[in-house]
């Protein structure tokens, strides 16, 4: 499993999210999108509607109709109706149901460096799963130690 942490400083996860979501859509998977805030999700799934004219990221709601043929599922809890390999965390918040997937996206603010630090120590002691840090420097993603 790889574990990619996030760490957000200029964007909020809203202007960040889609540009991973597309990716992964034009690679053939499917993303689990995880928030507890029903305003975050609904941010989101704005976001998914606006990210590039040229384009539609199809989502769909966890509670909403025929969530398992939704490419990206927007949800409150880290079950992947939709049969996604791929996990965001959009709320900065670290479940243990994410090591069950492929890859799981971590994404934190300032306010939540301490618990993304409590799971990446967590998460280093775990067979089979390599982490990865990113932090934004401008409008570029490095990839940090």
């Amino acid at each position: 499993m790889l574990a990619d942490f996030y760490q957000l400083s200029r964007d909020p996860v809203e202007r960040i999210l889609p540009v991973i979501a597309g990716r992964i859509l034009s690679d053939g998977g499917r993303l689990l999108v995880v928030s507890q805030s029903a305003e975050q999700r609904g941010a989101i799934s704005d976001a998914l509607w606006n990210h590039a004219p040229e384009s539609f990221l199809a989502h769909g709601d966890a509670d909403g109709d025929r969530p398992q043929v939704q490419p990206i599922l927007l949800s409150a809890v880290a079950q992947a109706d939709n049969g996604a390999r791929n996990i965001a965390l959009a709320d900065g918040i670290w479940r243990q149901e994410a090591t069950a997937f492929d890859r799981a996206f971590l994404f934190f603010d300032q306010a939540g460096i301490g618990g993304a630090r409590d799971c990446w120590r967590m998460l280093g002691g775990q067979e089979g799963v390599e982490r990865r840090f990113w932090r934004q420097e401008g409008r570029k993603w490095v990839q940090g130690p």
